[in-house]
């Protein structure tokens, strides 16, 4: 008999109230806007109907508002709040980055951007990419074969987690992700395998930008 694939879909928040533009990576208190509400709502909408069997979220408030209207859909579904699925560390938090990258004209940040490919700011892209495919693969079996699951965390933890199950090279520059607010980036198991990639963007509208959705191979 043929194996099941199981799927894990990986959103990530939505839009985060930010006026100051300060880099927050795990910084408490950073909230939701009204407008990533509104997103979340958009992806509570998109998963509706799907046969969700097990929901896991990174600690952090902004994926935890996320989650909210998911779960609120799926209520019988069990929840598990997951460290694993937290945001990078990174030593630049807390510092304004705003349109013009504050933070890295200043010369007391220079040796932070010595090594990207580590990065040198902040946590590896090796040790974010053991736990990620971790979590991801655990959240797989929690759904089960033929299940699905469906995860909230951050964009550099699914584009490294991305990375890595497709067989690529962690390290990356920040502007090559391709992992917009509230997107949704399942990841196709069999069994403990990753084997194909999807993504799609429900709130797309809502980020001022045109849906994009598309399927890739895995590893």
């Amino acid at each position: 008999m043929e194996e099941q694939r199981t799927l894990v879909h990986v959103v990530r928040h939505g839009e985060v109230y930010n006026p100051e533009s300060v880099l927050y990576e795990r910084l408490p208190g950073f909230h939701l806007s009204e407008n990533g509400v509104a997103m979340a709502a958009m992806v509570a909408e998109h998963v509706r109907d799907f046969p969700l069997t097990h929901l896991r979220v990174s600690p952090l408030l902004r994926a935890r508002q996320t989650m909210e209207p998911i779960k609120a859909e799926h209520p019988g579904v069990e929840l598990v709040v997951d460290e694993r699925l937290i945001e990078t560390g990174s030593k630049l938090a807390g510092q304004r980055f705003g349109p013009h990258l504050d933070a890295l004209r200043k010369p007391a940040n220079w040796p932070l951007l010595r090594n990207p490919w580590k990065p040198s700011w902040g946590e590896a892209y090796t040790d974010v990419a053991a736990r990620m495919t971790a979590a991801l693969t655990d959240a797989a079996k929690a759904a089960g074969p033929g299940g699905q699951a469906l995860v909230v965390s951050h964009q550099s933890p699914i584009w490294i987690a991305r990375l890595a199950f497709e067989g690529h090279r962690v390290a990356h520059l920040p502007n090559s992700r391709h992992c917009a607010l509230a997107s949704v980036t399942t990841f196709h198991f069999l069994g403990t395998h990753c084997v194909q990639i999807s993504y799609a963007e429900p709130a797309a509208a809502l980020a001022g930008k045109d849906s994009n959705s598309y399927i890739s191979s895995g590893s």
